[in-house]
Parts: structure tokens; sequence; C-alpha cells
């Protein structure tokens, strides 16, 4: 049978690509979008990490967070591009944290945490003032639980962005009070577990973006001007 003869301006019909026209045809390994999976798989190698004794509270909560805003397999890279691969000889753990309780009684006491945290802590304010820094420490669990007494005195808590805060106890003309923002649903980030219990006092806990915001923003603003990206992760460069 003979074949048909093509029409005059007619194309034959070839399939279309789905791409659109200036797509690239090759993509960088790193500019490949990251799964679920692969995020999740990032989480746990930070995880590992701190209870290794590489990462701080601080770190550990920050680098979670970005882990689970990457959108590419090199953002995720550059999340634990400084840790060893899995199964990596274990560092030596930091000292553990031999201080647990913290008192002020007509009186003020600071402290910053920079031990490893395995135990509960306390801290009591008697007509004084308690804050305690706990973004240095060292969480091997990821968790931290802390009992926090106020007594006609106050309790402040300083944690890293990023965390969960759960509070429970009792208030009796007093307030407590939880500033930080909220980590996205479902993630696995750390966690502060507090029992708080306030008699005309008051007890705060509040993340380094509420602890100093002026602070926080100039340094928000640094890293968007490195990166060139905004706080939503939108390309900034050559728009200023």
């Amino acid at each position: 049978m003979s074949q048909p003869t093509p029409q005059p301006g007619r194309r034959s019909q070839e399939p279309r690509s789905q791409l659109p026209p200036d797509a690239p045809r090759h993509r960088a390994a790193g500019a490949v979008r990251a799964s679920d999976a692969e995020r999740e798989a990032a989480v746990e190698r930070l995880r590992v990490a701190s209870v290794e004794g590489r990462l701080t509270f601080e770190e550990l909560a920050e680098r979670t967070e970005a882990a689970y805003l990457a959108v590419t397999r090199g953002d995720l890279d550059a999340v634990t591009a400084d840790l060893p691969g899995m199964g990596a000889p274990g560092a030596a753990p930091a000292p553990a944290q031999v201080r647990r309780r913290f008192a002020a009684v007509m009186g003020d006491c600071t402290e910053r945490i920079i031990g490893r945290v395995e135990q509960e802590l306390e801290a009591l304010a008697v007509m004084g003032d308690v804050v305690l820094d706990l973004r240095g420490a060292q969480v091997p669990s990821g968790e931290v639980s802390l009992i926090a007494t106020a007594v006609m005195g106050d309790v402040k808590v300083i944690v890293p962005d990023g965390v969960v805060v759960e509070m429970n106890g009792y208030c009796v003309l007093g307030e407590r009070k939880v500033m930080v923002r909220e980590a996205g649903s479902g993630a696995r980030v750390p966690v502060v577990r507090i029992r708080a219990n306030v008699i005309m006092g008051d007890v705060k806990i509040v993340d380094d973006e509420h602890h100093n915001p002026v602070r926080r923003a100039i340094a928000d603003w640094w890293e968007q001007r490195k990166t060139g990206r905004d706080q939503h992760g939108k390309d900034r460069r050559g728009k200023d």
C-alpha cells in the first residue's frame, strides 16, 4: 500500500515537550528539589550529631528548621556540610551540667547553660529574678524539662528559635507567657517542657527573636543580603 503524500504546508505531528522553552535540559544535583524523605533523613542526621555533642541546643533547633524549609538538595547539603557522615566515630560528649537548681531569693540569678543537660532543671524566684539561657546547652535527647516557680518574683527562660514549648502548672495572681515562633506542624523539632507554678509573679519563655528583637532583625537582614533571599525564600538578588 502506498504511503500518503504529505500535504504542502503541513507538518508531521511530533510529541511536544512538556518543559517550558527556556527550561534547562540538565540540572546540577544540588538544584534538584528535595523530598520529604530527604528532609527527614537530614533531621535525623542532625539529631545524631546532637547526641554526639557536635551541636548545641540552639544549633540543633536552627538547623532542624532550616532542613524543613529546604527546597533543594543543595539547601539540605548546606545544613549538614560540616557534619560527619552517618556511622562515623562519635565525638566526646560535652561535660554534664552539674548544677541543676537555680534560685534567687530577694536577689538576681542569671545563668547560661552550656553543659550537657540530661536531667530536669529547676528555677526558683522568691521576690527576685531568675534568668536561664538554654541556647548554648548540649541536649542529646532534643528535649529539656524544667520546673519554674515564681513567688512574687520573675523567671525568664531563653530558648532557641524554632523549638516547641509545652507549659503546664498553676498561676495565682500572676502571669505565664510563651513568646516563641510556632514550629511547622508535623516537624520533629526540639522541645522544652516547663511546669510553671506562679503566685503573684511571672514566668516567661522567650526565643531569641523575642529576647532581643533588634539584634535578631539585624542578623536576619544581613543573612538575607548574603544569600540573596528574603524571609519567605524568594530571590531578591538584583532587586534592591
